[in-house]
Order: C-alpha cells, then structure tokens, then sequence
C-alpha cells in the first residue's frame, strides 16, 4: 500500500498546485508538473507490483 498512499498524496500536491497555477502562479506550474512525472513514475513501479501479487496467487 506504499505505493497507494503515495500517489493519493502527489495526486493532492498536483490538485493544489494545478489551481495555484490557473491563478496566475507560475512557479506552481512547475510543481505541478514535477508532480505529474512523480505520478507516472510510481504508477508504473505500482503496476508492477500488482503483476507479482497477481503472478503469485495463481
């Protein structure tokens, strides 16, 4: 669940800073996209993860 609750939290982070920067702050836009990348990174290192468990249950 490490990788679960960790892209609820970067989900959150890029919510925050997406609206930061539809107001005008571009800085957020950075964060926002840094959290993007955190995302696809930890969906990829989740789905792999869930292959195994899946592998070994049959």
């Amino acid at each position: 669940m490490e990788y679960h609750d960790s892209l609820l939290n970067l989900f959150d982070t890029y919510i925050a800073e997406s609206d930061k920067f539809e107001k005008g702050n571009k800085s957020a836009g950075t964060r926002a996209r840094k959290a993007l990348a955190e995302i696809a990174k930890i969906c990829t290192m989740r789905r792999k993860e869930i292959q195994e468990k899946k592998n070994v249950r049959t």
